[in-house]
């Protein structure tokens, strides 16, 4: 159970963190890095949130969960897996979720028509935002990547998925609510020249 009763504790007045295993790190370490843009995708995510319509029930409720997952991917993140006995068990991110991702993408790229030419960000103010949540979560993704990469750190083959699945999710919902695809914004190679 998580209980925030007090905000600061000064203990990162001189730049270092500590890790859910009690661990003290820099705030640049790449870990720190991996979960805080983590974080970030998650926050832009609230704001595509704040722009879905009265008819965009169902998307909310996948991206609230989703909002949700993060937080667990957060946690998965912060508490390293080095094989150590820690006291208590650590919340991990599952197959489960990866699949349900999935799920979720398939179902709604069945009802969108095959793309002809890649989608520039735009459309409707959710799915803008959506193709910026679909960008952080992808440097989340290349920052735990290059942080699984360090034959000292650990991160787990369901994180790696869930983040990749995330992005594909984003891409699929931001077609979505711009009106079924209907309202994409298509680039146009060499329109300007």
């Amino acid at each position: 159970m998580v209980k925030l009763n007090k905000i600061y504790t000064r203990t990162g007045d001189k730049g270092s963190t500590g890790l859910g295993t009690g661990e003290r790190v820099p705030k640049h370490d790449k870990r720190i890095e991996a979960y805080g843009t983590v974080d970030e995708a998650n926050a832009v995510i609230g704001l595509v949130r704040l722009h879905l319509g009265p008819d965009d029930a169902v998307i909310d409720g996948i991206m609230f969960r989703v909002q949700n997952d993060m937080f667990d991917l957060g946690a998965d993140l912060c508490i390293p897996d080095r094989g150590e006995e820690l006291g208590f068990e650590p919340l991990r991110v599952t197959d489960a979720q990866v699949e349900r991702l999935e799920a979720e993408i398939d179902q709604l790229n069945a009802e969108l028509e095959p793309l002809k030419s890649f989608v520039l960000p735009g459309g409707s103010a959710a799915s803008a935002y959506l193709h910026l949540a679909r960008t952080v979560s992808r440097r989340a993704e290349r920052q735990m990547a290059e942080l699984a990469a360090d034959p000292n750190e650990h991160v787990s083959e369901a994180c790696l998925k869930y983040i990749n699945r995330l992005s594909d999710l984003l891409f699929v919902v931001g077609r979505y609510t711009n009106d079924r695809g209907n309202g994409d914004v298509l680039w146009v190679p060499g329109a300007n020249r």
